[in-house]
């Protein structure tokens, strides 16, 4: 393996006696570098709104979307796809991240794991991965044997298959329908995914996700109105929006939910409409959950 072909092993010359200088400047070089990762994601929107609307409309008829890394990449994958139900209201299973390792590899490096070609396939298969699914397989360098594996099985069942990459020409792009490379560069410490490349793959799935979810009508103007009030703090927060959508004063909010059951969509709807419970309930069902095609249903 000769890494120094890879974009994300290259020296950076910006950092090169990074060691030697104050801590201030030390920072102010970590962060103009850093201040480029955004604009690399910048030249890849449309492959990533592709790759959004195919999964949303995947979602629509019974599809998940898969994760699969290791390392960074796959804790960032596992990351995004937990933060899916409380923030949107999505079932445990519609998003679910794999990481070359198992769970364990979340808080400890589970040791030659990303070399597998086999253990990507098979956990996928313990999934219960289908053809209606959707695979985005993430590596930095774009060579991981586990992404490749995992690449590999879902194309041969034809499914649809992402490949989120930070390096040139990467190799995983081989396997994916849809190629996802945001080229970050030289990292400030040589070959530290973590950095430049594990932004730029959080700010990528961060897209793919919140997109896919208001392609879903889990957003309302720009309110999460299918979190999951789980705790007092997300309680708050869904009164605040159930008032923020309607002009209705705090405690009217507070009143709509309890008879909506804590359901911030549906206390919007009926403060909105007048509607009875299960009235609200109904259209908002035959409008597939979207707040503002139940509204319009009802003019």
């Amino acid at each position: 393996m000769e890494l120094k072909n890879l974009t994300t092993e290259k020296r950076n010359e910006k950092s090169r006696n990074i060691d030697e200088v104050s801590t201030l400047d030390m920072l102010r070089i970590i962060n103009e570098e850093d201040k480029t990762v955004a604009f690399a994601v910048e030249k890849i929107l449309p492959e990533i709104a592709k790759s959004v609307d195919i999964i949303a409309e995947k979602m629509k008829n019974g599809g998940r979307l898969f994760y699969a890394g290791a390392g960074t990449s796959g804790r960032l994958g596992v990351l995004d796809a937990s933060e899916c139900p409380p923030t949107f209201g999505a079932r445990f299973e519609l998003v679910q991240g794999l990481i070359a390792g198992g769970f364990g590899a979340m808080f400890k490096a589970v040791e030659g794991a990303e070399d597998s070609l086999t253990q990507g396939e098979t956990d996928l298969k313990e999934r219960n991965f289908s053809s209606g699914d959707v695979l985005v397989g993430i590596a930095a360098s774009g060579r991981t044997p586990y992404v490749i594996g995992a690449l590999t099985y879902a194309k041969s069942i034809k499914a649809t298959t992402i490949a989120l990459a930070c390096s040139e020409n990467p190799k995983i792009a081989e396997y994916a329908d849809i190629s996802l490379n945001p080229v970050t560069g030289a990292e400030v410490i040589t070959g530290s995914t973590r950095m430049k490349a594990g932004t730029a793959q959080k700010l990528t799935l961060n897209m793919i996700s919140t997109g896919t979810m208001i392609k879903l009508g889990k957003v309302y103007g720009n309110l999460m109105v299918d979190l999951q009030a789980t705790n007092e703090k997300l309680k708050a927060r869904a009164a605040n929006i159930v008032s923020e959508a309607t002009g209705a004063s705090k405690d009217e909010a507070v009143e709509a939910l309890m008879k909506s059951d804590g359901n911030a969509k549906l206390a919007i709807f009926l403060l909105l409409t007048g509607l009875s419970k299960s009235e609200g309930e109904q259209t908002l069902k035959n409008c597939n959950g979207i707040l503002r095609q139940a509204m319009e249903a009802v003019k």
